[in-house]
């Protein structure tokens, strides 16, 4: 087996640091060793207290959705004016509002955008086992994400989404209507999730996925109004482990300074973990906003805090180390899940150890 099929992550996954200028058509071109033209962009202030702004080719650029809040999708058509070879232009964001919660080009504040490529915006019909009425996908099967829409039926179907191996994780957000956002991951039942506007521990009675566990081929849905309301539309973003590139799974803390080493295969470049037995931030780190160990620079995507720094974790060259007793990341006999993507995979697909840097 291959060590990695991805031997530049970049080409797939880019964080972008940048300053707003409050300015129409400013160009923020990527900074990777491959060009990457995003299909999802998930941004936030790192100065200011702002909300999160994620919005995918698929549902357009001017849709907007917060990760902190459980508001329906927003149309904020001066934000931004479009997706582009290698990274994004944006508006003047005149369309704000007056609200500075809402912006993510105001003039001096500084931004990050994690972004990930899926299909160029172009999207399939939903076929096969795919029992729901109305749905499409866009998936980048190389790199094990997907992004896909749905009209919900309130009634027990299934969803194709587009990739080839069963799925490790499901994100799922109501568009027309404020709802919670809901998220199955690795190792849960069909009965569990967790939530990502909130802190909350993960709930094990939960008709979200109608008991089922997603497949290679589809995920269920039951009759929950946070995933599946009649009428109303949804968007879900879908993902799988990459060798090499990314992982989804789970540690377990022991309250120790010298805490638990997270085994990747690669060097992480973005990190987030969530407690999933107690309730807990979902910490965000990155290789851009932390350069150098310990990775100690968070922001929490069910939060509008600006960025603080807290509960230092280490990004090594197969993996990641925590070094804090923090109950939040390392709480003694805790149960942790997180996904990773990486700067770098650990081995190269020729099978030769990459130097860290």
């Amino acid at each position: 087996m291959a060590y990695t099929t991805i031997d530049d992550p970049s080409a797939h996954f880019q964080t972008k640091l940048y300053t707003g200028n409050s300015t129409n058509n400013t160009a923020i071109t990527n900074d990777g060793n491959s060009d990457l033209q995003p299909d999802f962009i998930w941004a936030k202030s790192r100065s200011n207290t702002h909300y999160h702004d994620l919005r995918d080719s698929t549902r357009g650029v001017t849709k907007r959705l917060v990760s902190n809040d459980s508001g329906a999708e927003g149309t904020k058509d001066q934000s931004y004016v479009s997706f582009d070879s290698d990274g994004f232009t944006l508006g003047d964001d005149t369309d704000s509002g007056g609200s500075a919660l809402n912006t993510i080009n105001t003039s001096s504040n500084n931004y990050v955008a994690w972004q990930w490529k899926a299909n160029g915006g172009t999207t399939t019909a939903g076929g096969g086992d795919d029992t729901i009425a109305t749905s499409t996908h866009q998936a980048n099967t190389t790199a094990g994400f997907s992004i896909v829409t749905y009209t919900g039926e309130e009634a027990n179907k299934t969803v194709k989404h587009g990739l080839s191996t069963a799925l490790d994780m499901l994100l799922v957000k109501n568009r027309d209507t404020a709802k919670d956002w809901r998220m199955w991951f690795k190792g849960f039942s069909g009965t569990e999730r967790l939530q990502l506007n909130d802190t909350s521990a993960k709930a094990t009675t939960n008709t979200s996925w109608n008991g089922t566990v997603p497949s290679s081929s589809v995920f269920s849905l039951g009759d929950d109004t946070n995933t599946n309301t009649d009428g109303d539309k949804f968007v879900a973003y879908c993902f799988h482990s990459v060798q090499g590139y990314s992982k989804f799974g789970s540690y377990t803390g022991n309250g120790n300074t010298d805490g638990p080493f997270v085994y990747t295969g690669f060097k992480p470049a973005w990190v987030m973990v969530k407690e999933t037995s107690g309730t807990g931030q979902w910490r965000m780190r990155d290789n851009k906003r932390s350069t150098v160990n310990p990775v100690g620079v968070v922001l929490y995507a069910n939060g509008t805090n600006a960025e603080a720094t807290e509960d230092n974790v280490d990004f090594l060259s197969n993996g990641f180390k925590v070094r804090t007793s923090g109950g939040e990341n390392n709480g003694n006999g805790d149960t942790y899940v997180y996904m990773a993507f990486a700067e770098h995979p650990f081995v190269s697909s020729q099978g030769v150890p990459v130097t860290a840097k």
